[in-house]
């Protein structure tokens, strides 16, 4: 086996190891199982590109994005080493000059991408190329709790355990739950060597700031670094373009970037990303996973990112040379609305829509902070630090104030109004203003009714929001969105804490009089709004339809408005017709309803319709009846099928009801459903 140390001078021209790289590469080459967690620029891929050097046989290396690929072979086919990759981007010679090599024993490391594993083609070269070893880039992609999932990476334990070679994966970031999942996911469960070496990026300067002209800002931020290479993130494409659009407008050299564009046009601005020292791009998270460009000086996000993770890993892509770089996140009460409106909307079970808030809940926490930023990013990932010096809340601390009874009487209001409820309820509560739904509730006589009137309704949504970002309270993904109280506060409640929260935020929203953003349903129900829309997606996508042919948005803010609680309520909804109340009434219901009711199909198809009720009320006669009016007789009744004909055609007789249901059914029932009827009619 060549030496470590020979190869990382000869090959790599290093003349030492990074802190941590040397005993994974050792870990590595031994062929144990490894999970390395290492901060971004870390030098991740030398930790198994190094091994591949070291002894015989092919190191498979799977990576999500084919520039990624692309980059590294080049750079490793510079220096001397036999690497290929098979990706679309290539030409069919290309990738069968590859398979040959690969065959033939010719190559120390092999790229793929994920999505190519489902090949039975990709399975028999790897059979036969002696596959010593796998390395998986990026592996939190396998993690549906982190934030790039890729379902083809679900594939790589499979292929693991078919090879029966060792396996090394490599992230930037893993939470607890998302090195869980990695550990099940590819190791089958049984924990492999961890390493675990630091987060901490000291080089980078962390800054958030409120939404205020957000253009604006964002303009100056750039024209104060300009001729500076950095990258804007966005939540959405249109948005990209737009930015991109205003900086050149500035005179600046920039460009947009998204997943819906063309892949030519993609690889041209990641050529020009890589080329050109002064580019910006201002992309949405489809860029940047893989970028290995040393000198970002910057990077701004103009929305604030999904979660830490996110944020980690997307600010990591400034200052990979170890120099000074610098970060700005701007955020506004929109962001959140859009953020929460995501999760609500997905298709995850409950509990993972749940953590989720979680997670952006500790985002906002980072977001409103009340001393060091990098102390609370480093805690999430559980790494104990020093205050930095190099964050804008240790360059200028922050006013804060003491909230201790503020939260209270916050937690209060949830807790006694059962944890039923959004903010718009809570916040009515300690305002005491009296809405009809605090009078339907009877909240008006909770001790906690309009205790909170020194704060505006803007600066509650403040307060709650900063609760919310010390993980104080979470919406309950089962109910709406309705805030619930978590054990962290129980010691505040019990007043075994206190709780210090930034006044100057609590200010700034006093003071924010302009405009608000038209929503088509209130803040309260946005979150009904959103389970009403993931329902409609699930539905969509499992027939393979267009959302709107399910019900368009204007019958989804009805179903909001109205709340129908039964078929026949629900039938009365514009936009429902008899088919589409067939086929979709019970499982929208299943989201409006707190109790939806399992109903017969005979009776689903009388919804809305006036022999719907007397469908009803037969059903409840023959109930009462079914053993005779006495209660002694022997059990008699009619199926549903016979209900619905009898509550369809209202027979006008007895003999003709007799005709329908038999002459010992209308002995039974006859003059009971025959005053139903008449009383109907």
């Amino acid at each position: 086996m060549a030496s470590a140390n020979a190869l990382l001078k000869s090959v790599f021209g290093f003349d030492a190891f990074r802190p941590g790289q040397e005993e994974i590469v050792r870990a590595v080459a031994a062929g144990e199982n490894v999970l390395a967690i290492m901060p971004t620029g870390g030098g991740k891929s030398l930790c198994y590109q190094l091994p591949a050097l070291m002894g015989e046989g092919l190191t498979l290396v799977i990576s999500p994005l084919i520039a990624l690929m692309r980059d590294q072979v080049a750079a490793l086919q510079n220096a001397g080493v036999a690497a290929g990759a098979l990706t679309s981007a290539a030409s069919e010679e290309e990738n069968d000059a590859v398979t040959r090599a690969a065959r033939a024993g010719k190559l120390s490391l092999l790229y793929l991408a994920p999505e190519r594993l489902s090949s039975t083609v990709t399975r028999s070269i790897l059979r036969d190329a002696n596959v010593a070893r796998i390395a998986v880039d990026e592996a939190h992609c396998v993690s549906q709790w982190g934030h790039d999932f890729r379902p083809d990476y679900l594939r790589i334990g499979e292929l693991q355990r078919y090879l029966g070679v060792p396996l090394a994966a490599f992230t930037a970031t893993a939470d607890k739950e998302t090195q869980e999942e990695i550990t099940t996911r590819l190791f089958g469960g049984t924990p492999p060597r961890s390493f675990l070496r630091g987060f901490d990026r000291p080089n980078i300067s962390l800054a958030f700031e409120p939404k205020n002209k957000p253009r604006q800002q964002i303009l100056a931020y750039v024209a104060a670094r300009r001729g500076q290479c950095g990258i804007v993130y966005c939540a959405t494409r249109a948005k990209t373009e737009a930015l991109a659009s205003a900086l050149r407008d500035e005179g600046h050299n920039a460009c947009h970037y998204h997943g819906a564009m063309d892949p030519d046009e993609r690889r041209c601005v990641e050529h020009r990303f890589n080329t050109e020292d002064e580019l910006i791009v201002v992309a949405t998270i489809a860029f940047g996973m893989g970028v290995d460009k040393p000198d970002i000086r910057w990077v701004a996000h103009a929305d604030l990112p999904k979660s830490v993770e996110g944020y980690y890993q997307e600010i990591g892509r400034a200052g990979r040379d170890g120099a000074r770089a610098e970060t700005l996140t701007l955020y506004g009460p929109e962001d959140i609305r859009l953020r929460r409106a995501q999760i609500d909307e997905s298709l995850a079970p409950a509990d993972r829509q749940e953590a989720d808030h979680g997670r952006l809940n500790a985002l906002l926490g980072l977001a409103e902070a009340t001393s060091c930023r990098r102390q609370l990013l480093l805690a999430y990932f559980d790494e104990a630090s020093e205050p930095c010096g190099n964050c804008d809340l240790c360059d200028k601390p922050p006013e804060t104030f003491d909230a201790t009874e503020a939260a209270r009487m916050a937690l209060s209001a949830i807790l006694r109004s059962e944890e039923r409820f959004g903010a718009g309820q809570i916040i009515d509560i300690l305002l005491g203003k009296m809405t009809d739904k605090v009078a339907q509730f009877g909240h008006d006589a909770l001790p906690t009714f309009g205790v909170g009137k020194a704060y505006s309704p803007v600066q509650w949504q403040a307060i709650l929001r900063q609760l919310m970002g010390h993980d104080l309270i979470r919406p309950d993904a089962r109910a709406h969105g309705a805030l619930k109280v978590t054990r962290k506060a129980h010691p505040l409640l019990k007043g075994e804490e206190t709780l210090t929260l930034r006044k100057d935020l609590i200010t700034k929203a006093a003071a924010n009089t302009g405009p608000k953003i038209k929503m088509l349903v209130s803040e309260e129900d946005a979150p009904l709004f959103s389970a009403l829309k993931a329902k409609r997606r699930a539905l969509a996508e499992a027939a393979a339809l267009p959302a709107y042919i399910v019900f368009n948005d204007r019958t989804l803010v009805e179903m909001v408005k109205r709340r129908p609680q039964t078929l026949d309520e629900f039938a009365m909804i514009a936009g429902v017709g008899q088919k589409k109340l067939e086929k979709y009434g019970r499982e929208f219901l299943s989201v409006l309803a707190e109790d939806a009711p399992k109903t017969h199909p005979m009776r689903r198809k009388l919804a809305g319709k006036p022999a719907g009720s007397l469908f009803d009320q037969l059903a409840e006669a023959q109930l009462q009846l079914q053993r005779g009016a006495c209660g002694t007789q022997k059990p008699l009744s009619l199926t549903n099928s016979q209900l619905a004909k009898v509550a369809q055609t209202k027979p006008q007789s007895l003999n003709a009801l007799e005709r329908l249901i038999g002459d010992k059914r209308t002995e039974r029932f006859g003059n009971t459903f025959m005053e139903l009827m008449h009383g109907s009619a």
